[in-house]
């Protein structure tokens, strides 16, 4: 079994970056491009800038569909539950209205590739039929961090891993890994935080069957101006309680009360 992995990005711009902020191979991959002496104008020129503008945007999405499948590999729930974030986020954002001042392709795969720092955390760790000890939470805890690391470096990719790293973030400063506050936290993060702790609590766990949606929503809502930002969590618990049926057949989980 394999998660689906579509991204709504275009080559007109949302989370790609220019050439000028691409590794120098792709940067002098551009170069060449438009300066090939047969090209013979600034027309034809342009149209070759953009042909390549959109084979660099295929690979970033082939890359992130790639390490979409090693989350798969790495274990299947956490595939399946970052695609489902994804879709949430993209939600989430728009209701915001995010459209113009935040990218979306950015938001998207923050929560997409969330987890994929947990690829260097060991199994041993990760499906723990127990609680964790303070030396295990310790390194649970760099995964925002492994991440960051491994995307930073990806044309295209630099926002989504600053949101990456932040996802852990608390909105009163409490979180990790840099202790940001309020605003500071990128919209994305925040967003990516609270879809997250709502996925996390509904579905089982090794060491734990997943909450009812009341209970799950009880939770989040007494953590909003803590742990979360109340706004993202008034856009985003609309769409839980609407889509619970589903959510929780794929969490896992059953529905003890009616709504």
């Amino acid at each position: 079994m394999t998660t689906s992995c579509h991204l709504e990005t275009t080559a007109s711009g949302n989370g790609f970056a220019p050439a000028s902020e691409a590794p120098s191979f792709l940067a002098n991959l551009v170069i060449r491009s438009v300066s090939h002496p047969h090209h013979g104008s600034f027309h034809h020129g342009s149209l070759r800038v953009k042909e390549v503008e959109e084979q660099l945007l295929a690979l970033r999405t082939s890359l992130v569909c790639a390490f979409n499948q090693l989350l798969d590999l790495k274990d299947l729930n956490t595939g399946v539950h970052s695609t489902r974030l994804a879709e949430w986020a993209l939600h989430v954002a728009r209701e915001l209205g995010l459209d113009g001042s935040c990218s979306l392709a950015d938001i998207e795969v923050a929560a997409l590739l969330h987890d994929i720092g947990k690829i260097g955390i060991p199994d041993a760790i990760l499906i723990k039929p127990a609680r964790l000890t303070d030396e295990e939470y310790s390194l649970m805890k760099k995964h925002p961090e492994y991440g960051w690391l491994v995307l930073r470096k990806i044309p295209g990719l630099e926002s989504a891993s600053l949101m990456i790293l932040h996802h852990h973030e608390s909105f009163d400063g409490t979180g990790y890994p840099g202790g940001l506050k309020g605003e500071e936290i990128p919209i994305g993060s925040r967003i990516v935080s609270v879809i997250d702790a709502f996925d996390a609590m509904v579905s089982m766990r090794p060491y734990r069957a997943g909450l009812p949606f009341e209970e799950a929503e009880r939770r989040l809502l007494q953590a909003a101006g803590t742990q979360f930002d109340p706004d993202v969590l008034k856009s985003f618990l609309p769409l839980a309680r609407a889509e619970m049926a589903s959510v929780f057949a794929a969490a896992g989980t059953a529905v003890t009360t009616v709504l």
